[in-house]
């Protein structure tokens, strides 16, 4: 029995498919081609020797393919059909095929099969590796055999794309973080630094470079030359006529023969001649002429002035022009004194002047102090150093942050005195005072510098009822400690005001009403 075929050997299968029966007579098969043994036989047939031995080279793996019987005639398949893929069958071993002769006498001769040729071995491939797949899914492929590919291949080639989107991935993020550690670190490359962009061309109306961009083009620089001494200030325009408020002492050295100059802001520079001066609220006005297009600053009002505003203040200090600071007002109606180089007193400046914390050095008198709508509120004037009391521009001490400022109300009043009249008034009460009185309060003198009475006969004073000898502790309300303090209050108002005066006589105290009286002084 063949295994392979199912069909005792020699006999013909019956009722196979497509067979037609054979003619009787006499028939011989085809002989199946053998191939040659690598070794011929051993004559004398002694195992092992009788057979190729194990030394020869093993043929390449086949796997056997299932064959129709010998005889047995093959039905061609239809055009376009896919031929079922033959199931693996285990390898029969190879019976010796005996060589038969001829049918018996019995047996009907077979007619001639309807092939040409008869069928023949199937021959393995030259190379059975070279077709090999070893990615392909299921067994190893059969040689001679078409590839069948299953449906696992574009799986495997679904998770090779995956896998290598995922490294990709992977390696940008790395690339990223060791990128931003770079620039991070600064490693490696050139050092470029960053710069802000787009910063806009103006600036808030009252931000301190708004109200210095108004009010520059009003202020001047005043350089001062006389027989004995030359110096720096500031002044600011008042009108379009080309009148200039500034300090008394920035322009004393001129005087008497000396020479001013004033500097604009665009680099302008041109003459100027005093109007007038006053020593004792330390103001003077200058005109320029031959200047066309001037700017007036803005007066303010320096009673409507709170402690914590802010202000600017321009100058320039220690003749560096066009100086721009800022601070707050610190304090209000701070009674100073400046000057007194003259040894009658007639040069001491009685000031309730404004604090400043915004920077004034030596250069800043006479230039404007200006609140948040660049009004005029105040005029530089004097410094308070830490070795010293407060000091003009004369001196060379710098700022520690009290500045002191005329109050732009009073200067007015004086500036419009000095432009009409030529000299400016001040507000009196008709005594002297006896300035080396070192208790709490002014005291009146017993009698006058030159011999006369320390009350003016017919003064405000006089009128008042007060006497040599009394002592004055307040005005209108507010406590005075020394003369010189009651003289700034005094000098705070104008003359024809009424003002109060705590007064103590004998141990005794009361208030008297007294109307300021006018005295001239140049």
């Amino acid at each position: 029995m063949d295994e392979g075929n199912g069909v005792p050997q020699g006999a013909e299968p019956e009722g196979a498919a497509g067979a037609e029966p054979m003619p009787e007579g006499d028939f011989e098969l085809a002989k199946p081609e053998r191939p040659s043994p690598l070794h011929e036989p051993d004559p004398y047939s002694t195992p092992p020797y009788g057979e190729p031995g194990p030394w020869a080279p093993a043929p390449p793996v086949q796997h056997p393919v299932a064959t129709p019987a010998q005889g047995t005639l093959m039905t061609p398949p239809a055009v376009g059909a896919v031929p079922p893929e033959p199931a693996p069958a285990p390898i029969p071993p190879a019976p010796p095929i005996a060589p038969i002769a001829s049918a018996p006498p019995t047996m009907p001769a077979a007619p001639p099969a309807p092939a040409s040729a008869p069928l023949s071995a199937r021959q393995p491939p030259a190379d059975p590796w070279g077709r090999y797949d070893p990615w392909a899914a299921g067994p190893l492929q059969q040689p001679g055999a078409a590839a069948v590919h299953g449906g696992r291949r574009p799986r495997r080639r679904r998770a090779a794309l995956g896998w290598t989107l995922a490294l990709v991935l992977v390696a940008a993020g790395l690339g990223g973080l060791v990128g931003g550690y770079v620039e991070r670190e600064g490693i490696g490359g050139e050092v470029t630094l960053p710069q802000a962009k787009g910063v806009p061309a103006g600036r808030a109306p009252d931000s301190v470079a708004g109200i210095a961009a108004r009010a520059l083009p009003s202020v001047v620089t005043l350089h001062v030359s006389g027989s004995d001494e030359e110096g720096t200030g500031t002044g600011f325009v008042l009108d379009d006529r080309g009148h200039i408020l500034t300090n008394n002492h920035v322009v004393a050295p001129a005087a008497s023969g000396g020479k001013i100059s004033a500097t604009f802001s665009d680099g302008t520079s041109v003459k100027a001649t005093v109007v007038g001066r006053d020593s004792g609220y330390d103001l003077a006005v200058v005109q320029v002429s031959g200047v066309h297009g001037l700017t007036p600053l803005t007066l303010g009002d320096s009673d409507d002035v709170r402690v914590g505003d802010p202000v600017v203040a321009i100058g320039a200090p220690f003749d560096l022009a066009n100086t721009v600071t800022a601070g707050i007002i610190s304090a209000k109606e701070r009674p100073i004194t400046a000057g007194g180089e003259k040894s009658d007193g007639s040069d001491v400046s009685y000031v309730d002047a404004l604090q400043t914390d915004a920077p004034i050095n030596p250069g800043n008198s006479g230039g404007p102090l200006l609140d948040s709508r660049a009004h005029v509120i105040g005029i530089n004037s004097a410094i308070r150093s830490a070795d010293s009391g407060a000091e003009t521009e004369s001196g060379q001490a710098g700022s520690i942050g009290l500045g002191f400022a005329i109050p732009v109300n009073q200067a007015k009043r004086v500036a419009e005195e000095l432009i009409n009249d030529g000299r400016a008034t001040h507000p009196v009460i008709g005594v002297d005072l006896d300035m080396g009185y070192s208790g709490d309060g002014a005291r009146v003198d017993s009698r006058a510098p030159d011999g006369g009475p320390a009350v003016v006969k017919g003064g405000p004073a006089e009128r008042a009822g007060l006497k040599a000898g009394d002592l004055i502790t307040g005005v209108d309300g507010e406590p005075v400690h020394t003369g010189a303090e009651l003289i700034v209050r005094i000098r705070a108002h104008q003359p024809g005001d009424r003002l109060r005066l705590t007064v103590e006589r004998g141990g005794t105290e009361r208030e008297v009403s007294v109307v300021l009286g006018t005295a001239e002084q140049n």
